[in-house]
């Protein structure tokens, strides 16, 4: 039974590794839209794989901040799906409303 476990990718004693589930599109888009209400929010997956995402985000909360800053608040909104694997890659474009 151990070779078995072996063929499948998985260690003697480890778990085998299973690939994170795709990113739901809508989710990611209502993470941010949470985060910053009032924002208009585009999500495309770049890719197909959904893993490697696209974010394009206008935000009256941008008001005064740095692109930099602007971004981190989107990249901080789908933390938790950078944590659990879900998104690997997230571009992000970042305006005022308007």
């Amino acid at each position: 039974m151990g070779e078995l476990s072996n063929r499948v990718g998985a260690e003697p004693g480890k778990r085998p590794y299973n690939p994170p589930e795709m990113a739901d599109l809508a989710e990611i888009r209502k993470m941010i839209e949470g985060a910053l209400p009032g924002a208009v929010v585009e999500v495309v997956d770049e890719t197909g794989g959904g893993d490697h995402l696209r974010a394009v985000v206008a935000a009256p909360q941008f008001e005064g901040l740095s692109r930099l800053d602007q971004h981190r608040l989107v990249k901080a909104a789908v933390k938790e799906r950078f944590d659990d694997g879900t998104i690997h890659a997230l571009s992000v474009k970042t305006a005022l409303p308007g």
